[in-house]
């Protein structure tokens, strides 16, 4: 007798959004609580925080921490990776805050940039690198300021240094020698990893398997709803050995394969528990959003869920911007409904409109009063 093919249940784009906005703690005013444990809780959910240059407005990785945490002040971070401990840099699709308690599952990353010389050969050799870690580790900590005897060079991009040893400091990082103990805007304090975390003996690194179960785990946590590409953003290579996780969870009926509407040969998944209704979400809330929060990095998945287009245009020429310079996408409740390019005039002490693109036909006043209302506390928070 021949077996019935499976439904695969289909999710409306509303009830999709749902999903996603409750794993991203944006449908609740204060979901992480107050204070510097709420930076550490944050960080842990979210399973990254990114780190951006940019400073038109306040950076990103503050700025993703404010969404969530409504009192939230930059010394609660500055807590979190100096004193407390409980979260330490390091790449996950771009440069970002993780947990410490997640630090096994870096390890084999850093073993691998050691076993990769050529990577790192046009900072410096071996000896030179040796020489460096000897000084930290006799002197202290250090920042690139506190090294003077370098031959200066000319920069090879924009973020480049002229200094050869910051190439050097960056390849003690990434091969794990070296820790980013504490920062000030983009001025990097590097430390022995063994010395800031206070190991005796360093934590058994993760297996292979158990790196692919934790970046299925973390994008379940902090998605909700996953596919393929949310998981292994920027990270093509791992997505086989997670295609083999989740088919193992789907038989032990830990996942549930859904599609969403719009997106049928898409496939999608959840655990049976993110799929129950969730507790009914208050007033809509206002936030305005980095163009780095996890909510709007992922261009396509943020088109499919929201219908919303994010376009990032610092780089594009001016003629051909649509938003402008830095957009910052305005949600309320579960929808996009302004983009908002704007400019911290930090001599002034005031927060400047460069451009506003309602993407609503009509708003509101209501509406417009409580865009207004966020508008003023987000300019508290970029001047505080």
């Amino acid at each position: 007798m021949a077996t019935r093919p499976r439904k695969i249940p289909e999710l409306s784009k509303a009830e999709a959004r749902s999903i996603w906005l409750r794993a991203q703690r944006l449908d609740r005013a204060e979901p992480f609580g107050a204070g510097p444990a709420a930076t550490e809780a944050t960080v842990a959910h979210l399973g990254y925080v990114q780190i951006d240059t940019i400073n038109v407005i306040e950076r990103c990785h503050h700025h993703i921490l404010y969404s969530r945490i409504p009192d939230y002040r930059r010394a609660d971070l500055v807590q979190a990776q100096s004193q407390d401990r409980s979260v330490f840099e390091y790449w996950t699709h771009a440069l970002s805050y993780v947990p410490a308690a997640d630090i096994r599952y870096f390890l084999p990353a850093m073993k691998a940039h050691r076993a990769e010389p050529k990577r790192w050969s046009s900072v410096g050799g071996s000896e030179e690198a040796r020489k460096l870690l000897a000084r930290i580790r006799k002197e202290g900590a250090l920042t690139i300021r506190d090294i003077d005897t370098d031959v200066l060079v000319e920069k090879t991009h924009l973020w480049a240094s002229k200094k050869p040893s910051k190439g050097l400091l960056e390849r003690a990082f990434y091969d794990g020698e070296l820790v980013i103990s504490a920062r000030a805007g983009m001025l990097k304090t590097y430390e022995l990893v063994d010395r800031h975390f206070g190991w005796d003996k360093r934590p058994t690194p993760a297996s292979e398997r158990q790196v692919v179960a934790y970046k299925l785990d973390r994008a379940l946590r902090a998605q909700g709803v996953v596919s393929l590409d949310s998981i292994c953003h920027l990270d093509a290579p791992s997505k086989k050995a997670v295609a083999e996780l989740i088919a193992a969870r789907v038989k032990r009926k830990q996942l549930v394969e859904v599609t969403i509407e719009g997106a049928s040969t898409s496939p999608h998944w959840a655990t049976p528990d993110a799929l129950k209704p969730g507790a009914p979400a208050g007033d809509e809330l206002v936030h305005i959003l980095s163009p780095f929060d996890p909510l709007i990095i992922q261009r396509k998945r943020l088109k499919l869920f929201f219908g919303y287009d994010h376009l990032f245009e610092a780089y594009l020429p001016k003629e051909k911007r649509v938003f402008g310079y830095f957009g910052l996408p305005v949600l309320v409740g579960d929808r996009v409904v302004a983009v908002a390019d704007l400019k911290a005039d930090r001599a002034g002490r005031k927060l400047l409109i460069q451009q506003w693109t309602w993407l609503e036909p009509m708003p509101s006043a209501e509406l417009r009063q409580r865009v207004d209302a966020e508008m003023e506390r987000f300019e508290r928070f970029q001047l505080g």
